[in-house]
């Protein structure tokens, strides 16, 4: 991995306006700039907001879309991960975050995990990903998983086996309970316990990169954080629309991992060996 200082735009997107949430990114984008930033992150859906029901179909994009076509040009000089719905070429809707690096699409991400309960109803309107995949960038190798793809692990251990250093998480998370005598939010506490668990037991940096505002009565709280491969808090977001960054360093990559080598003693071919026999076990299980 090559030492990379990345940006965190905490901030609140206007539901379905796309030209407005353009002329938002172009500022953040200009803000993280000014930070001295290599890379900026913003949260899921952060071209069109997050509560978007039948309204997804009116704003999905494709990834010619001249709206798009901005950012790439934004990207000859700071790499971007932006979240939008991408309307596929087999008309599909899904829920989308692309790293846009020198002028191209390096890698798109759909949401794996849709949520359909509790606040959520995306499954009703949305496709699910069907992948996971690290891929490379000139800083190293990355991958992307949105909001409730981290609510499995299974998602996280798949990033990290396919080398991903650093695993960003784009979220549009509500605020939700009221936990302990600090009154910190629920929901924000275990994103905290979460990523800082991931960071430690993955041994990778993990950029989580959460929105602001208020949509159709839901709250969303912010609370952005970066974690070395320690679970060291880097950089920390309060509640408000902000930009937070950090420096993300191989010598803390390297160190954490000769400390605690969880990744090379990880056993892929007995992980894969049980999956198999599960999977099986299952499948005659359906015939009888």
């Amino acid at each position: 991995m090559r030492d990379f200082r990345v940006g965190v735009a905490q901030m609140n997107p206007a539901l379905g306006d796309l030209d407005r949430n353009l002329r938002l990114h172009l500022e953040w984008i200009e803000r993280a700039r000014a930070d001295g930033c290599d890379l900026v992150v913003f949260p899921e859906l952060s071209l069109t907001g997050y509560v978007l029901e039948d309204l997804a179909y009116g704003v999905g994009m494709q990834l010619g879309d001249p709206r798009l076509a901005v950012l790439l040009e934004e990207s000859r000089s700071i790499s971007i991960i932006v979240g939008f719905v991408e309307h596929t070429p087999d008309h599909q809707y899904r829920i989308a975050s692309a790293y846009l690096e020198d002028g191209e699409v390096l890698h798109v991400h759909h949401k794996v995990y849709l949520v359909t309960y509790g606040l959520f109803d995306e499954g009703r309107y949305l496709a699910a990903g069907e992948r996971i995949r690290a891929f490379d960038t000139k800083f190293g190798r990355q991958a992307i998983l949105i909001c409730e793809d981290l609510w499995h692990p299974s998602a996280l251990v798949i990033a990290a086996a396919d080398g991903a250093d650093v695993i960003h998480a784009p979220a549009a998370s509500p605020g939700r309970g009221i936990a302990g005598a600090a009154e910190v939010l629920g929901s924000a506490r275990t994103w905290h316990d979460l990523v800082r668990v991931y960071s430690q037991m993955l041994v990778n940096h993990t950029v989580f990169a959460n929105r602001t505002g208020y949509e159709d009565g839901i709250n969303f709280y912010g609370a952005s954080r970066i974690l070395g491969p320690d679970g060291q808090v880097l950089a920390d977001a309060g509640g408000e629309s902000e930009l937070i960054s950090a420096d993300l360093s191989d010598g803390a990559l390297r160190r954490a991992r000769i400390a605690s080598p969880l990744r090379r003693d990880e056993k892929l071919t007995v992980t894969l060996t049980e999956l198999a026999r599960m999977a099986a076990d299952a499948g005659r299980s359906v015939v009888a």
